[in-house]
């Protein structure tokens, strides 16, 4: 646990006791404030309270005027498209709002660092697909060089629930647009920008907003390094703002589009192969088609990412190329599920936007698609140049009916993912990829994309057996 530095003695309200809300709150206790909590879920409260937390209904007259600041989950809307009523009862009141993320920067580094021969050191990753692969990877290499590594915040651990950092010790965090928009210190050493598209704009007021969000891991933290995906126009304008000349190699530029040259530091990938050019010269290269935990464009740009934050921790090119190789994926992301009859199944039920479903079109050929859902803002149009490789979709979701008239592809209207499945496997043939890859969310027939792919691997396996 990172005990809450600077708080001790207060009262601090927490608001959302899930799994962010509840470690903020021992870690507050732990580091002698005094929390009071609230979720308008009893059972949430009842389980607060059976360790010990005073509840406290924050939403009546009275119940911030001895809070010293309040801690939110990201779940809970704090400005757009209306701030929740308790953050607005705060706002109002001069009380300064935070998230754990905040108390985390906040506590991390103590007196005890100064006993360490190498600070400990917290890599950063946001974007709007791919940092949950990215941070993953990153974990992972530094796993098998040895590195002592913790992964936390949006995948793994809640990042107040780690471990002290020991010396030379390295803290990986995942980060969402939810969690960098709110959080009152954003001090990481490496921050990792993967890509922009439209998600959560209803949170954010539009694009402007959104990428406003992710922008504040540069822009508050300051990092000593910044490893920058440069495809989009928003990427490209932040490398841009970060960096005070072409030959500024605090800032590492990546692209999956293009080569990338001049005397700055860059990595990109083309065809297959990643190359990584400092001051103009080549100074390394990866051939990343047998990296089988990785496959296609989109996952190659994780790669990139990923090697370039690791190469600021000091870490060689080969070294890294043999950790690529035994990084085995996650679950929900370009997961092979297995094979048969010439026919692999995979699961990507993690693509939740457009963007993520037009990448995972994109690594496979003579796809048999099984997508649909809860239809996100924007439509469906930006997928009618990935789609080229699909022989026909199996729509899913409550609106299957409305998704399934936007593809350009053969479409069938299965509503279920039971008759989805069955549909794809009767018509599959040899050479094709099952794939569900939904370009929505989830929550109109399931509490989560994690549930979603469980039901897709399990009838995948039925059929395997």
């Amino acid at each position: 646990m990172i005990p809450v530095r600077g708080l001790d003695g207060a009262t601090v309200a927490v608001l959302g006791l899930g799994r962010s809300g509840l470690s903020a709150a021992r870690a507050l206790r732990e580091g002698g404030a005094v929390p009071v909590c609230w979720d308008d879920n009893p059972a949430a409260r009842a389980a607060a309270e059976a360790e010990g937390f005073e509840c406290r209904e924050l939403a009546r007259q009275g119940a911030l005027d001895d809070v010293a600041r309040l801690v939110v989950s990201p779940g809970i809307a704090h400005l757009y498209p209306r701030p929740n009523p308790v953050i607005a009862a705060a706002l109002d009141l001069g009380v300064p709002v935070d998230n754990d993320i905040g108390l985390f920067f906040q506590s991390f580094a103590t007196e005890e660092w100064e006993n360490f021969d190498v600070a400990p050191r917290v890599v950063a990753v946001t974007g709007s697909n791919g940092k949950s692969t990215t941070s993953a990877l990153i974990h992972h290499i530094l796993e098998q060089v040895g590195r002592d590594a913790q992964l936390a915040g949006n995948i793994g651990r809640g990042v107040l629930d780690i471990d002290p950092p020991v010396s030379g010790g390295v803290v990986v965090l995942e980060l969402s647009s939810y969690q960098t928009d709110l959080a009152r210190s954003l001090t990481p050493d490496v921050a990792v920008f993967t890509n922009l598209s439209p998600d959560h704009l209803d949170r954010h007021a539009g694009m402007g907003g959104y990428f406003a969000a992710k922008r504040r891991l540069f822009a508050e933290g300051g990092p000593d390094r910044a490893v920058v995906g440069v495809d989009e126009i928003e990427g490209a304008f932040l490398a841009g703002q970060l960096a005070e000349g072409r030959a500024d190699d605090r800032v590492i530029r990546v692209s999956v589009a293009r080569k990338l040259t001049g005397p700055g530091w860059q990595v990109f990938a083309r065809k297959g192969f990643l190359s990584e050019y400092r001051n103009g010269k080549q100074a390394a290269s990866i051939d990343l088609r047998e990296v089988s935990g990785l496959p296609g464009a989109h996952n190659h740009q994780n790669a990139c990412c990923a090697y370039a934050a690791c190469r600021t921790l000091g870490l060689a090119p080969r070294v890294i190329e043999t950790a690529l190789h035994s990084f085995g994926g996650l679950p929900h992301r370009s997961q092979l599920i297995g094979e048969k009859a010439g026919v692999r199944f995979v699961n990507d039920s993690k693509a939740t936007n457009v963007d993520a479903a037009a990448k995972a079109l994109a690594a496979f050929d003579n796809i048999r698609w099984i997508c649909g859902g809860l239809e996100k803002e924007g439509g469906l149009s930006a997928l009618d140049g990935a789609s080229g490789s699909v022989k026909k979709a199996y729509v899913i979701g409550r609106e299957a009916a409305g998704f399934a008239m936007q593809l350009k592809p053969e479409a069938e209207v299965c509503t279920t993912m039971e008759q989805a499945v069955a549909r794809a496997v009767a018509e599959a043939e040899p050479g094709d990829v099952v794939l569900l890859a939904p370009a929505a969310a989830s929550f109109d027939q399931y509490d989560s994309f994690e549930r979603r792919g469980e039901d897709f691997i399990r009838l995948v396996r039925a059929h395997l057996d």
